[in-house]
């Protein structure tokens, strides 16, 4: 019964179970996420040679495909980008029915995605068990704005700008593959009947925020325009906001920059 109980364990049926209890509801870039991992031992033991973390996010990429002739066509398609991870600096042996918990303490890196819109961001959990099917778990996450990017947007929110689509885009020259892109509409305000949308692209580092912006005034829209922009390095009207600014400062200095430069 016992060798049984291991080849059924091997195949995931009767083993080791993993749940990782997130004890915070909303996260802020650059904070710390501290988890519980709860592991609950199966029908028999179980060699745990590792557990591991990973904070993990998607993003739109266009990359060329070919459908079997000669043509190269262009096509969207999701990619995950893994922004951090951690991992248990032991293994250990899970008797059956044990329960064992862990605590752990994930950074999240500063231009973790603000999941508004599609913006996706979760978190993995697994149990490295050789030569076996290696338990998971998946918790989906809800990142907010840090004091600096959240006084910009109430700053544009004031100055009657809704936000209509967020947008994690691939993009070269960061530390990561991609870029948040939060696309705006003037809905009231100074800015209606002067712009159709805004575009505006965040990259945060310890000096600060770094933001780049773009107008269209046309009737037929951006069409990605940004993305583009992004990806032959022109984009125009960029803006610096210290990591000293208070988030008033913050949005004061943006909606300075916007009347000026537009």
């Amino acid at each position: 019964m016992s060798l049984f109980r291991k080849s059924l364990a091997s195949l995931g049926i009767g083993a080791a179970k993993v749940d990782t209890v997130l004890q915070r509801d909303v996260l802020i870039p650059g904070e710390s996420l501290p988890v519980v991992i709860q592991v609950k031992g199966g029908k028999t033991a179980q060699t745990i040679d590792n557990i591991h973390l990973f904070l993990c996010c998607s993003y739109e990429e266009e990359v060329e495909s070919s459908r079997g002739d000669s043509q190269h066509r262009k096509e969207i398609v999701q990619q995950t980008c893994t922004l951090a991870s951690w991992s248990l600096p032991y293994a250990f042996t899970l008797e059956a029915d044990e329960d064992r918990h862990f605590d752990a303490e994930l950074a999240l890196p500063l231009n973790t995605p603000i999941t508004i819109g599609d913006a996706k961001v979760w978190l993995e959990t697994h149990l490295d068990i050789p030569l076996a099917f290696d338990p998971k778990d998946k918790d989906i996450l809800t990142v907010r704005p840090d004091p600096l990017m959240d006084g910009i947007f109430s700053a544009l929110e004031q100055a009657g700008l809704r936000i209509r689509l967020v947008e994690c885009e691939a993009a070269s020259g960061f530390a990561l593959p991609f870029v948040q892109e939060f696309e705006f509409v003037p809905v009231s305000g100074p800015y209606h009947g002067r712009w159709r949308e805004l575009e505006v692209v965040a990259y945060r580092d310890s000096d600060g925020l770094q933001l780049w912006f773009e107008v269209d005034r046309r009737l037929n829209g951006l069409s990605g325009m940004l993305s583009g922009f992004l990806g032959r390095g022109e984009l125009e009207r960029y803006c610096h906001v210290p990591a000293t600014a208070s988030p008033d400062q913050a949005g004061k200095q943006v909606l300075d920059f916007l009347d000026q430069t537009t």
